[in-house]
This record gives structure tokens, sequence and C-alpha cells, in this order.
């Protein structure tokens, strides 16, 4: 199998960019007979919250992750981001209704320097609770813990951890 990148953007005289009128192509997979092109459309921006208290939420997260807060995002504020030089960031924003039933999609958090079970300790010092422990014998499984307003979200195996016990 082959992967391929094939961009190509022609700005229109409104300015649009031809790819993105279209639908670019981002990459093509070719194998045997058949040929696959995929597209993408979009661009994943953010992976947003609904919370009572923005700030607080974010600020939890800025010390689990290591991200900095936005730019001008003040305590209060209805809406505050954790950003990152790469990556998708984080956006909280504030709703009246509470959370309501488990997540359906969640965090899965890998530290990379150092064991699964020592991050685990240092989120719940940083105000995280533990939901279920999924840890194995052998060293292998997971927590899942929850952020201060209930989001759960998963410590899994280091890298390094992940190679001695596959």
């Amino acid at each position: 199998m082959q992967v391929g990148m094939q961009v190509g953007m022609q700005v229109d005289a409104g300015g649009m960019q031809a790819g993105m009128r279209a639908g670019m192509r981002t990459g093509m997979r070719t194998g045997g007979s058949r040929s696959m092109i995929f597209s993408m459309a979009s661009l994943v921006r953010h992976l947003t919250f609904d919370c009572a208290d923005p700030w607080a939420l974010a600020t939890f997260w800025t010390g689990i992750t290591g991200g900095a807060l936005g730019d001008g995002d003040e305590p209060g504020e209805d809406e505050v981001e954790v950003v990152w030089r790469e990556g998708v960031n984080l956006l909280f924003i504030r709703v009246p209704e509470g959370k309501a039933a488990k997540n359906r999609v969640h965090l899965d958090l890998q530290p990379h320097d150092r064991t699964r079970d020592e991050e685990v300790e240092r989120v719940l010092a940083f105000g995280a609770t533990l939901v279920d422990d999924r840890r194995d014998e052998d060293g292998t499984g997971w927590v899942v813990l929850a952020d201060p307003e209930g989001n759960e979200f998963c410590v899994v195996r280091s890298t390094a951890e992940r190679v001695l016990t596959p």
C-alpha cells in the first residue's frame, strides 16, 4: 500500500480556494486494481466541553495536560480555551444544565515522562476523582477518572510500559 499526498490549492477571483470549494484531495491509496481518494472537508479545531464553570475546568485541564489558557481568557467568561502549539484545542463553554449522563466521547491520556500509575496519582492530586480501576495484574489496563465536573477520561499506559508488556 502506498499513501501519497496530493494537495492543489488555486484561488479564484472571489478569493475562495478551489480545493476548499470542491473538497480537498488529501491522500490517495492505491493497491491492486482499485484506487481510493480520501477527501477531507473539515479540520477538527476544538474538542468542546459543556460545563458550569469554564475557567475552573480549563484551569484543571491546563494542569493535567500542560496546555495554556487562551489569550485574553479571564475568570467568569462563558468560553475558555486550552491551547497547544499543535493539535486539537479544548474549549469549555458555560451551559445552564448540568451533566446528565455518561460521556459518549472521552479523552485517553498517555503519560510520556512517567508511568500510568504515577500519572493517575498526579491527576488525582490535582482534583480528579476515581471512577473505575481497570488495571490488570499483568500491568495492562487503564484507569477511568473524572474531572471536577464529572467528565470521564482514562489514563492509559505510557509507551515505555507498552513495550515492556504488550
